[in-house]
């Protein structure tokens, strides 16, 4: 690993914080040990381009529905919302009604996931549905649209699969961009696995063109598949392939060798042991969207605070970064 392992004691560390809703204190140390003033200096991010995946708060959105997150999620700072679904409080909310809320509250709808395939004809999702899948991104006003399905979900967890499955997402991504619009596919740990010596990641990225398929790396993810399979550091994607990598997912977590997402656990943004802060200093900011995720933030034996302290304590942390050194 090149970043420091907090283990156990770091995971019953942010058990602990966790309990407090509210913005992270000032911090003497960034993560990595380098220091800065969160009072002083540039900010890192623009905050305009920090979002958020209402997956994270997937308990809220369903319990209060849209209007009501929304508000709570600019409140925050948030200026981007990415969708995970459209449906909350036991109905599909319309596209009209959708893109309403997010002008009326000054958010930017920057995406949405869907499903890559389905073996369900009537399934939503972007074999069986490409045509209203996109038409619905479209109405509210999205300019990408994606999936966070594994490429081997339709053909296989191999070379071959992948690259039939980049057939498909050049299929998407034309007709998307047909659209005004952008097609990507957001990684987990299994697309860094390695088939005759090959590593799949690679071949996704080979076999789809440049100009209409785009990727949301999730950082987590792209850790824990780094321990998995070892062999590639996630910054050499993002700092060689800057443009296809538009998206982010900044997620955070802990290896504990027990947890469960092999021996990883997930925490709020800047609790864990994932590199964030040397990730993002190695950006132009410009060419990328910010959009924050944790899995597990509606569990309440592992977030006992809830999945909206979560929201707030990640925006605090990415919204109070500062440059470090000349850019």
């Amino acid at each position: 690993m090149s970043f420091t392992r907090r283990g156990v004691l770091g995971a019953a560390a942010t058990a602990t914080a966790a309990t407090a809703i509210g913005a992270h204190p000032a911090r003497a140390q960034a993560p990595g040990g380098s220091t800065y003033d969160p009072a002083n200096g540039p900010l890192l991010l623009p905050r305009k381009r920090i979002g958020i995946q209402l997956y994270t708060v997937r308990d809220q959105v369903a319990a209060l529905g849209f209007a009501e997150v929304l508000r709570r999620l600019r409140a925050m700072g948030y200026r981007e919302i990415e969708f995970a679904g459209y449906n909350a409080q036991g109905r599909r909310w319309s596209n009209q009604e959708l893109k309403a809320l997010l002008r009326r509250n000054g958010l930017r709808g920057i995406g949405s996931h869907v499903n890559y395939f389905s073996a369900n004809p009537a399934g939503y999702s972007f074999v069986t549905q490409l045509e209203q899948v996109l038409q619905d991104a479209k109405e509210i006003g999205l300019p990408y649209i994606g999936t966070a399905s594994s490429p081997g979900a339709r053909y296989g967890e191999t070379v071959d699969g992948y690259k039939r499955a980049a057939e498909d997402f050049n299929r998407f991504g034309a007709a998307a961009r047909a659209l005004g619009m952008r097609f990507y596919q957001h990684n987990h740990s299994g697309e860094f696995a390695i088939e005759n010596g090959t590593r799949l990641y690679d071949v996704i990225l080979a076999e789809t063109d440049p100009d209409l398929v785009f990727f949301e790396l999730d950082l987590f993810w792209a850790y824990v598949g780094q321990d998995r399979f070892p062999g590639f550091k996630p910054t050499d994607y993002l700092w060689n392939h800057p443009l296809r990598f538009p998206l982010l997912h900044v997620k955070d977590g802990i290896e504990t060798d027990t947890g469960p997402f092999f021996g990883w656990i997930m925490t709020d943004v800047g609790d864990g042991d994932v590199p964030l802060e040397e990730v993002l200093q190695g950006l132009n900011p410009g060419l990328h969207h910010f959009i924050v995720e944790r899995d597990t933030a509606v569990d309440p034996v592992v977030n006992p605070a809830g999945s909206f302290a979560t929201a707030e304590r990640s925006y605090d942390y990415l919204s109070r970064l500062r440059v470090r050194g000349p850019r």
